[in-house]
């Protein structure tokens, strides 16, 4: 069991759109990634703050991939790194939260990202591949006084890790709910990663009643 201060913890739920969920099969469908919707709303109520990030696309996105480039095709250029099929467009079902979750304006704090055609991040926490221009979530988070965030949400292998270890590199505690996020590839490919977040001093639990408050 965890004992957290509530005061100052807070709950991330990253990228929990429905373009990275079977119910857009087209876009990037996590499997099972729709059923993490208990977990995220279960380890929100330990904390005082709940934080929210969306991947925000144009159609006109540079690494849109095509039939000369499928998806996961390398490219080279400075903030995208590889071609994707288009997902989570604004104002298309797969840019809406997974059914379920608060509306935007139910979180403390949210931020968009992906919105420029030619830059692809992964991490919640910059704009850019080189994480160099901040989102802004660092700095809200260290202003209200937090010091340890719960995170969830898709996928565990690219946003979500990428984003919890970007937040353990800036000083927080963090903790990696795994009932709360589902990964991409096969069961040793994610053990793996997992395996990887933990090295980096990440606490990963297997669900959020492992959470208590003082």
């Amino acid at each position: 069991m965890i004992t957290l201060d509530y005061s100052t913890t807070a709950s991330f739920d990253i990228d929990c759109q429905q373009g990275f969920t079977p119910l857009c099969p087209l876009e990037l469908p996590v499997p099972d990634g729709d059923t993490i919707v208990s977990e995220l709303n279960h380890q929100s109520t330990f904390a005082k703050y709940r934080l929210c990030s969306k991947d925000a696309h144009p159609p006109q996105a540079v690494w849109r991939a095509t039939e000369t480039t499928p998806q996961f095709t390398p490219m080279k250029l400075q903030n995208s790194n590889m071609f994707w099929n288009m997902h989570c467009m604004v104002g298309t079902q797969g840019f809406e939260l997974i059914p379920g979750l608060p509306k935007m304006s139910s979180y403390d704090f949210f931020i968009y990202k992906g919105v420029e055609t030619d830059l692809h991040p992964y991490s919640p926490i910059y704009h850019d591949l080189d994480k160099k221009i901040s989102t802004g979530i660092i700095e809200w988070l260290k202003a209200k006084g937090v010091r340890t965030v719960i995170v969830g949400g898709l996928a565990l292998n690219y946003c979500m890790g990428e984003g919890a270890l970007d937040l353990q590199a800036a000083g927080f505690d963090v903790i990696v709910n795994l009932a709360a996020t589902k990964g991409l590839g096969s069961q040793e490919d994610l053990d793996k990663y997992v395996k990887v977040l933990r090295e980096a001093q990440i606490v990963c639990i297997e669900n959020s009643n492992m959470l208590t408050v003082a």
